[in-house]
C-alpha cells in the first residue's frame, strides 16, 4: 500500500530531470503486445521544475505548457490519485514534448517524492513504462516492459540534447519495426571514466531510430548535424524526435551546442549521470 504522508505546511520544489535513453535495444514482443526493452538510461541536470504545496489543483507554466493537460489526463494527477494524495502542484514546463525524454513520467515521480510517497513497482508501471525509472532518478538499466530496473555507477557524460520541435507517435513508430527480436546488452561492463563509457555506448544502437525516420524523415537531419559537430556518440532518445551526442568534455557539448543552434530547434548542453 503507498504510504499517505500528512499534509504539506512548506511548499516543496524538485527538478524532474529529462530521461535520456543512452541505448533501447527491442528484445521482444508480449501476447498483449507490449514490447519488451533493454535499455540504458541516464538523467540529465536539467529538466522540469515542480512545487508541491498543500491543496488541490494543477498548474502549468513555462514555454512548453501548452498542450499540457491540468485535470486527470495529466500523469501528475492519476500518480497524485493512485498514492491516495491530495496537493497543489505547479509545473513550470520546460521540456518539448512529446519528447523521448520522459518528461511527463519524470513529472510524476518527482511530484511523488516530494510528496514523500512511496508505490509499488506495479503501481508506478499502470502509469507507464518510464515511470518506475523516474522513481529513481538515476542511470539504470531497464529491461522488460519497464518493471525490471538496476541502477547502474555511470561517469559524468557531457551530452546535447536536440529536439527539431516536431511530435513524433510512439505507436507510430513501434507499427513502423521490422523486426522485435533483437539482441539484448549482454552484461554492462565497469566503466572506468567518460571516454570507456563513450567507447561501449558506441556500439549499442536504438531499435527504434530507424523506424522512426520513416514516421519522421526529419530526424535523420538532425542526427547528421549531431555527427558533424563530431560527437563521439549520436543517437536518438526513447522513440524520438529528440536526439543526442555525447563528448569527452563539458566544453566540447558546449561547442557542439552552440554550432546546433538553429530556428525550430530546441537545443541544450548538459550532464548525463
Amino acid at each position: 500500500m503507498p504510504s499517505r504522508p500528512p499534509g504539506i505546511d512548506v511548499p516543496v520544489r524538485g527538478l524532474a530531470p529529462a530521461k535520456v535513453n543512452l541505448t533501447l535495444h527491442v528484445t521482444g514482443r508480449r501476447a498483449d503486445g507490449y514490447h519488451l526493452l533493454d535499455s540504458l538510461v541516464a538523467f540529465a541536470d536539467i529538466g522540469d521544475l515542480v512545487t508541491v504545496a498543500a491543496g488541490d489543483g494543477l498548474v502549468v507554466t513555462g514555454p512548453f505548457a501548452a498542450g499540457v493537460p491540468t485535470d486527470d489526463g495529466n500523469l501528475i494527477r492519476r500518480a497524485l490519485q493512485l498514492g491516495g494524495l491530495r496537493r497543489a502542484v505547479t509545473l513550470e514546463k520546460r521540456l518539448p514534448h512529446p519528447a523521448g525524454l520522459g518528461g511527463g513520467s519524470s513529472d510524476a515521480a518527482t511530484v511523488l517524492s516530494l510528496a514523500g510517497a512511496t508505490l509499488l513497482i506495479a503501481d508506478l508501471l499502470s502509469l507507464g513504462a518510464d515511470v518506475p525509472v523516474c522513481a529513481t532518478a538515476r542511470a539504470a538499466r531497464m529491461r522488460g516492459v519497464g518493471e525490471d530496473v538496476v541502477p547502474l555507477v555511470l561517469p559524468p557524460l557531457p551530452a546535447v540534447l536536440v529536439n527539431p520541435c516536431f511530435a513524433v507517435s510512439t505507436p507510430s513508430v513501434f507499427r513502423a519495426l521490422d523486426h522485435v527480436g533483437n539482441a539484448g546488452h549482454g552484461a554492462v561492463p565497469p566503466f572506468s571514466d567518460t571516454d570507456a563509457a563513450l567507447s561501449w555506448l558506441a556500439a549499442q544502437r536504438n531499435d527504434l531510430e530507424t523506424a522512426a525516420m520513416r514516421v519522421a524523415p526529419g530526424i535523420g537531419g538532425v542526427l547528421d548535424a549531431i555527427r558533424e559537430t563530431g560527437a563521439q556518440v549520436t543517437r536518438m532518445s526513447g522513440s524520438g524526435a529528440t536526439c543526442f551526442g555525447l563528448y569527452s568534455t563539458q566544453a566540447a557539448a558546449g561547442t557542439a551546442a552552440a554550432a546546433l543552434e538553429r530556428d525550430g530547434w530546441w537545443v541544450r548542453a548538459c550532464t548525463l549521470r
